[in-house]
């Protein structure tokens, strides 16, 4: 995969790279109008005429639901490992493995950068290796469907806090009615553990989307990713090594922990890193709740977890709240594109 090509344009069209103005950390990544701005700018970026993925309204969602496919099929391949390597030891051949395969193919430079554009990188690596270390334990723990419908509780609340269009909150409402549906209606027979875990990697989900998106709008291409996923390596590596030792330096295991990174880091990273450049983070949160769905299929196919009735209901549920959000914020960006050419 040559991400290297890929050239995008920052919200309002501004450019992305060293010299793009600073975005303080805090309100600006939730600042849902600023946000929308940008998407509907997008439709206009240099180089995004309708051949290309910025002239496409539905691209970024088209690359928000193959992230999701990737990661989530990944993530049901890290369970069939993590009794060769645990599950620190599965997060940190994942980010290792990921961070080595982004170095080499973005060749991200380390000069030139800003310390608010360091301060981004350092906590959207913190944020990858918070979300992947908790998420690991919680799919050690309970099943892989419940692990991720906990989890996307955090991108649900981040798209209320961030929303505001009260359709948008109608939509998260659905969604979260789905995700409680998959659960169950509770999740009381659940390891409490696991469930803490997965709750927690939720919050730094939440966390991720809103770094990501910034990181996307400082550093051109998927520079920004790749040292911060650098970054994550690093941080994980001692907790791999303390639970794994040289079960890590096992040929097979590598050569399954590389497949685990290229689907659950490194193209899925990489597709919502180039949405969230065109998608407002309310709509990218409520997408997120298309997770859930996903991992019970992973789970249906690689896992053998049977679907039940009640299953597919929650799903389509979620489902049509994805579609319904990404309508309500198609048409947004439409009304304000002319209301800006008139």
């Amino acid at each position: 995969m040559d991400i290297s090509p890929v050239k995008e344009a920052g919200p309002a069209g501004a450019a992305i790279g060293p010299g793009a103005p600073a975005d303080p950390v805090g309100a600006a990544a939730l600042d849902g109008a600023a946000l929308d701005g940008a998407a509907a700018s997008a439709g206009g970026a240099p180089g995004g005429g309708p051949q290309g993925l910025a002239g496409h309204r539905f691209a970024p969602v088209a690359l928000v639901v193959a992230g999701g496919l990737s990661v989530q099929f990944g993530s049901a391949l890290a369970v069939l490992l993590m009794p060769r390597a645990g599950a620190l030891g599965v997060v940190t051949l994942r980010l290792v493995l990921a961070a080595a395969v982004l170095l080499i193919v973005c060749r991200p430079k380390v000069r030139g950068y800003s310390r608010a554009d360091w301060g981004t990188i350092v906590a959207f690596g913190a944020a990858m290796a918070g979300m992947n270390i908790l998420f690991y334990q919680a799919a050690d723990r309970i099943p892989l469907g419940a692990a991720v419908t906990l989890e996307v509780l955090g991108p649900l609340i981040l798209s209320v806090v961030a929303s505001r269009r009260l359709m948008n909150l109608l939509w998260a409402g659905l969604a979260l009615g789905g995700v409680v549906l998959l659960s169950g209606g509770g999740f009381d027979r659940l390891d409490p553990t696991g469930a803490a875990f997965a709750l927690a990697a939720g919050a730094m989900w939440a966390a991720y989307i809103v770094f990501s998106a910034r990181t996307g709008r400082r550093f051109p291409q998927a520079d920004g990713l790749a040292l911060a996923m650098a970054f994550g390596a690093v941080l994980s590596l001692p907790l791999g090594i303390a639970e794994a030792g040289d079960k890590l330096l096992v040929p097979s295991t590598i050569g399954l922990g590389l497949a685990v990174a290229l689907m659950s880091s490194v193209l899925p990273y990489t597709l919502e890193l180039l949405a969230l450049r065109r998608l407002p983070a309310p709509t990218f949160a409520i997408l997120m709740s298309l997770e859930p769905a996903i991992a019970a299929t992973a789970g249906f196919l690689v896992l053998s977890q049977a679907l039940s009735p009640t299953d597919a209901l929650a799903i389509a549920l979620v489902i049509a709240a994805s579609m319904g959000a990404v309508r309500t914020q198609v048409r947004a960006a439409a009304r304000e594109r002319d209301a800006a050419k008139g």
